[in-house]
């Protein structure tokens, strides 16, 4: 059984009034990427715990979550609250299979489909070398309703610096017109093929392998869509070609 650890925050970011990060320094937990742990507060005499995705490659000291407020929830807004210095509380064991280990050997390129802060864990396995060790192309798509809900551009830009001819982001705003980015959610995209004409290459079920990551309407649709073009759920009894995590 889990056990809390004490932390404490020492960064907070406000990408806006609904959406934040917390930087968290705590002995451990040890993580894959892709994995999330629990984070916690004590609320009159009970600890309120959620599961949260871990933002941060495993070889960083500290540790980040990306979390957007839900209204009526208990725990959400009280974390939008704390400021550097301030405690919590967070388990002691990852958990999660959205991670690179799951994906197939033969797979060749890897799709990263998110919605909200679903893009959390996509880009802990980004800031590690795995993924462009084993792969030879990689595409982030990464849907929110507003532009302001676009999380940590500055690392997605740096990364799109670093690799410019295997990486591949893909913005998704829903709300409101943005040059570069689909006005229409992710798996309209993948029913007509413009994700593919985007990126200029194809969602071949012999070489690629989707992740999918956030709201579970969106993930429902994009699995519906994929199975028709051939792909499968991935199981580690049965391999395939579609890794999810579910948000909501």
């Amino acid at each position: 059984m889990a056990q809390w650890l004490s932390g404490r925050v020492v960064r907070k970011t406000r990408w806006n009034d609904t959406h934040f990060s917390l930087a968290i320094r705590a002995e451990g937990p040890a993580f894959v990427a892709g994995q999330f742990i629990r984070v916690g507060v004590d609320l009159d005499d009970q600890r309120v715990g959620r599961p949260y995705s871990l933002v941060n490659p495993p070889h960083e000291p500290v540790l980040e979550i990306f979390f957007n407020i839900v209204p009526e929830g208990p725990l959400s807004s009280r974390l939008a609250a704390l400021e550097a210095g301030d405690a919590l509380w967070l388990t002691d064991a990852a958990n999660g299979f959205l991670t690179l280990a799951e994906v197939p050997n033969h797979t060749q390129d890897l799709w990263m489909l998110a919605t909200g802060t679903g893009v959390g864990p996509f880009l802990s396995m980004l800031q590690t070398a795995e993924p462009w060790q084993r792969f030879n192309k990689i595409v982030l798509g990464y849907g929110v309703r507003r532009r302001e809900n676009l999380g940590y551009c500055d690392l997605i830009e740096r990364l799109q610096r670093e690799h410019p001819d295997r990486f591949h982001f893909v913005p998704y705003v829903t709300g409101e017109p943005l040059d570069g980015a689909f006005q229409c959610r992710i798996p309209e995209t993948l029913a007509d093929g413009r994700l593919e004409r985007h990126v200029g290459f194809a969602l071949d079920p012999a070489r690629s392998h989707v992740m999918l990551c956030g709201h579970s309407e969106m993930i429902t649709d994009a699995v519906s869509m994929l199975e028709e073009r051939g792909l499968r759920r991935h199981r580690r009894r049965e391999p395939g070609h579609i890794s999810t995590e579910k948000y909501h």
